[in-house]
């Protein structure tokens, strides 16, 4: 029997949890980044810089099945969205030579949609024409769908997971976000991110034929403050010492997320809601 070969180009956290999901499924799995040390134990790494033009050059040469991208700015400025995002899949769909992958999976986020007043979205919903760090990432998207590669783009949203991570570091000291206006986030807990990357690929293995677009988000987008507050009380934060922080007074648009296509996939979530994401993450600290 034939054993599946993946690479993941960009391969941090994300594509290292997807891909220990694969190699237990006996997946041959490579990794590109800058520092291979961080690989997981079996990984095949390859020391690159997906960002420098022909950086990528040697990827056809080892003539992967799958390729997935989990690609992030170079910096916070435009440019860096560009290097990471629009410059890297020129770079990858340049290395790829002649080679044509059964399908490349890219990670995006559901930052490039248009809505910003808390109206719903799912993967038909227009996409912003005026966030200039959306626009590499739509144009990657675009460039990566126009090629003659099998292509599928997820578009996750706040992805999260890690044990003492900020937001939890800030609710302890009893900072939230204001209760008003309303800011809807989408989110997913970092194990459905990469189990849905696993899930999608080992259908695209079997045979099937991949959506285009999904979004990648659990099935419950709430407000912020919703979330911070339950939180807030979930690690015994005294009401008496929760205010307001101006450094998280709400700014900007928010939307909220459908996942019908996530569904329709045959993924089941291991965490459908913030709560049962953020039980697993405060059982384990």
């Amino acid at each position: 029997m034939k054993i599946n070969s993946v690479l993941f180009v960009g391969c941090g956290e994300l594509g290292a949890r997807a891909g220990r999901l694969l190699q237990r499924q006996g997946w041959q799995v490579g990794g590109v980044r800058r520092n291979i040390s961080k690989l997981p134990a079996g990984f095949t790494g390859h020391g690159a810089d997906y960002a420098v033009a022909g950086g990528l050059n040697f990827v056809e040469a080892l003539q992967p099945d799958f390729v997935v991208t989990t690609f992030n700015p170079t910096e916070r400025s435009v440019e860096g969205y560009v290097a990471g995002f629009l410059t890297a899949t020129a770079n990858l769909l340049s290395g790829l030579g002649g080679h044509k992958p059964r399908c490349i999976l890219a990670a995006s986020s559901t930052r490039v949609f248009a809505e910003q007043q808390g109206g719903w979205v799912d993967e038909s919903s227009p996409l912003s024409t005026d966030d200039p760090r959306a626009q590499p990432m739509i144009e990657a998207e675009r460039l990566l769908q126009a090629s003659s590669i099998a292509a599928s783009v997820v578009r996750f949203g706040g992805i999260y997971g890690a044990p003492g991570g900020r937001l939890l570091s800030r609710i302890a000291r009893g900072e939230l976000c204001p209760p008003a206006p309303a800011q809807y986030g989408n989110r997913m807990h970092r194990d459905d991110c990469a189990g849905f990357l696993a899930h999608l690929l080992c259908l695209s293995a079997a045979g099937k034929v991949l959506a285009p677009l999904y979004i990648g988000v659990d099935d419950q987008p709430v407000p912020r403050y919703e979330v911070e507050s339950w939180l807030a009380r979930e690690i015994g934060v005294e009401p008496q010492r929760l205010h307001v922080a101006p450094a998280v007074q709400a700014s900007g648009g928010h939307k909220r997320c459908r996942n019908r296509a996530l569904h329709d996939s045959g993924y089941e979530l291991l965490y459908p809601d913030y709560r049962s994401g953020y039980r697993a993450v405060l059982n384990s600290l």
